[in-house]
């Protein structure tokens, strides 16, 4: 579960937004106030909220989102208890507040109001609301047993390097299976083995390598693995091939709708590899080998 949480001025316009009935929103929890609109409950707390004729932003405005799955089994009562030991561990005590939770969308998600000012004229401390928010949602999921922020992260990382690992595997059984010779077949190679790869295209119509989307991952060649990079992927391409051959094969390319040419990292990485096999060859023929 994750919190987020910010002082406004607007309030009218953001409970509107909290109670659009096109998001079939409904009221799950409700603190200190009578009213059945946003024009009413706003007029409420403007009512406390005049005892401080200084402070602005007046209003807390938090957005409590837990997991897709959690959200599939909280029911009206749950979020409402969420809302309650939310309000509890961010220390707003008896404040005017007022929850909806839209369900338009598989993400289930809370939107909490709090008057900012209390009952007595005083304003409630906005410092770092925003970590607070995440900290206090960390706290109530726990209690709640439900998915906590960390929970998230480390499945995330946990899948991320699992898509890494099958990214790779597809790229390396492509180079095996297809051998293609050019980036174009590597595109059309790679799709074939459901591995979607774009082009990454600068502003001067240059290739400086590619992204690569699968399973709802989109990732850069060198995020996937360092030897993905366009210019290692473009050594590759060159198997046996003299790669100034390539190179030239490979200046004007058609990718992505668009004339394209090499950018000068992936030359400068090729020319390299040129310079290192001639070296290479040159000690060989030295060494009589």
């Amino acid at each position: 579960m994750i919190g987020k949480g910010k002082a406004i001025s607007h309030t009218q316009v953001s409970m509107q937004y909290g109670w659009d009935q096109e998001k079939n929103a409904q009221v799950v929890y409700a603190q200190n106030i009578a009213g059945d609109s946003p024009k009413e409950i706003t007029a409420e707390f403007k009512l406390t909220q005049d005892l401080n004729i200084n402070c602005e932003k007046n209003t807390l405005s938090f957005i409590i989102s837990p997991t897709i799955e959690d959200g599939k089994t909280l029911d009206k009562k749950a979020l409402s208890k969420v809302c309650q030991e939310f309000m509890k561990e961010m220390r707003l005590k008896d404040r005017q507040a007022i929850g909806f939770v839209h369900l338009d969308k598989a993400h289930k998600h809370i939107h909490l109001y709090v008057n900012r000012i209390d009952f007595q004229g005083k304003a409630y401390n906005d410092s770092f609301i925003g970590k607070r928010s995440q900290v206090a949602a960390e706290k109530v999921a726990d209690r709640m047993q439900l998915t906590t922020v960390k929970q998230v992260q480390w499945e995330k990382d946990h899948n991320l390097q699992a898509i890494r690992t099958e990214i790779k595997r597809r790229h390396d059984l492509t180079m095996r299976q297809f051998k293609p010779r050019t980036f174009q077949d590597y595109i059309k190679a790679m799709e074939t083995n459901g591995v979607k790869v774009i082009p990454s295209i600068n502003k001067a119509d240059k290739l400086q390598g590619f992204r690569f989307e699968f399973d709802n991952y989109n990732l850069k060649g060198s995020e996937v693995h360092r030897s993905m990079t366009g210019g290692n992927i473009g050594k590759q391409l060159s198997g046996d091939k003299n790669i100034k051959q390539f190179i030239n094969e490979n200046t004007t390319l058609k990718l992505a709708g668009k004339t394209v040419q090499l950018s000068t990292g992936i030359l400068r990485t090729m020319v390299k590899e040129v310079i290192k096999k001639t070296i290479s060859k040159t000690i060989d023929i030295g060494m009589g080998i």
